[in-house]
């Protein structure tokens, strides 16, 4: 069997068994759950040494830093990905919700209902924590799961992928409900794109390229989990110790993450007394700073930020700063160069905030909070299939409802359309 066979053969199955799936409890469903979490507690050095092979090829290969840390798995993040999966299981099951109901005048009763939206393909990079995210919150939506991992994590991919199948035979389902495709090198990524009548929607998530190469190859429905461009705007009337301590967070707790901040936006009225204090302990966290020609006054042994900066997504201790004279100047220079993931005002002016959160265009606005908890985790999902920065059926952190589609059921008792 070539590649392609192998990769129609597994898509084949994913669909089949979807239709299936429509029939599984809730019950089943978080039963495959406790079995996963289990299973992974008691193979964690085993997920360890897999993850180890996969950063030992990183490191020979000279990927950055950011990647690799991207691409590492610890007892600390598995300890997460298992807190993730028990809130997945806690979390309602969608599936069966009624979103409406309407009874017309002729007495026709139309239901409205969530659905599993069938066949989903994940298309990711170097994080292997991905593969149970995604896996776990498409499985719970009554979704089949096609994952298409980098082969910089393929042995974590396949240890993760091993424990689903194993735990969904264990709950009683079928373990055709994910599949992992490892063959077909680059070209299997078009192929799969073109597999249209198994698959139903697709997630690419990573960095511009891969993004941009899903969206034009495929004919499948893509949601796109865009770069962040994340900015932190301090207004004139910040509290300064509160903005010095939301900045670093948004830089530095995890730079490699597309919702650290990557511009900061400073007013002229406050930048004076802001700025050296941050540039303090920016340099003692080792991030270079770019500044625009007003923020150089101030800061003058930094180095000049260009056009190219206020576009970029670093994912790397590197941050653009650059000072503002209004609240205005702020929105446009967001909405001008973001990429609508995240964006905070740092402030006590409550016009400033409404102003703020009425006119940026961006999944997730904050107020005197970082960046960072942009997450499915922190926003009480337990965990997320991506950051959509699309804006038509789901936006910003993706969960189990983002992951249904719905359909309609109507009741009569004889009508007919006159």
């Amino acid at each position: 069997m070539d590649w392609k066979e192998e990769i129609l053969e597994q898509t084949k199955k994913a669909k089949n068994i979807s239709l299936k799936a429509l029939n599984y409890t809730s019950a089943q469903k978080n039963r495959f759950l406790e079995c996963l979490s289990a299973n992974i507690s008691k193979n964690e050095k085993k997920i360890l040494s897999a993850n180890k092979q996969d950063i030992e090829k990183a490191k020979i290969n000279n990927c950055s830093s950011a990647f690799i840390d991207r691409l590492t798995l610890t007892e600390k993040r598995l300890s997460q990905i298992l807190k993730g999966i028990s809130v997945v299981k806690e979390l309602t099951d969608p599936v069966g919700e009624k979103i409406s109901e309407t009874i017309r005048p002729n007495g026709i009763r139309i239901e409205k209902i969530r659905t599993p939206i069938g066949v989903i393909g994940i298309i990711y990079e170097s994080r292997p924590d991905v593969t149970i995210e995604a896996g776990i919150l498409c499985l719970k939506a009554g979704n089949s799961v096609v994952l298409r991992g980098g082969k910089e994590a393929k042995h974590s991919n396949k240890i993760f992928v091993s424990l689903m199948k194993k735990s969904l035979a264990e709950a009683g389902l079928s373990e055709d409900m994910v599949q992992l495709i490892t063959s077909g090198g680059r070209k299997a990524v078009k192929y799969l794109l073109s597999l249209n009548r198994y698959i139903d929607l697709i997630i690419p998530r990573g960095g511009d390229s891969l993004i941009k190469a899903v969206v034009e190859e495929s004919t499948i429905p893509v949601i796109k989990h865009y770069k962040g461009i994340c900015h932190i705007y301090v207004d004139k009337d910040a509290e300064i110790d509160m903005a010095v301590n939301v900045c670093y967070n948004a830089k530095v707790q995890r730079p490699a993450t597309c919702n650290a901040m990557e511009t900061l936006l400073v007013h002229k009225d406050i930048a004076d007394a802001f700025l050296p204090l941050m540039a303090k302990i920016f340099k003692e966290a080792q991030v270079e700073m770019r500044g625009c020609p007003e923020t150089l006054k101030i800061l003058r042994d930094i180095n000049r930020a260009v056009e190219e900066d206020w576009f970029a997504e670093y994912l790397d201790r590197i941050i653009s700063i650059k000072i503002v004279g209004s609240l205005d100047e702020a929105i446009n220079h967001i909405n001008n160069y973001g990429s609508m993931h995240s964006e905070a005002i740092i402030t006590n002016n409550k016009e400033a905030v409404s102003k703020f959160f009425n006119d940026v265009d961006a999944a997730a606005l904050f107020h005197n909070a970082s960046t960072r908890f942009t997450d499915g985790g922190e926003f009480g999902m337990g965990a997320e299939i991506g950051i959509s920065t699309d804006k038509i059926h789901a936006r910003g952190p993706m969960g189990l409802a983002d992951l249904t589609s719905y359909k309609y059921i109507i009741y009569g008792n004889g009508q007919t359309r006159q």
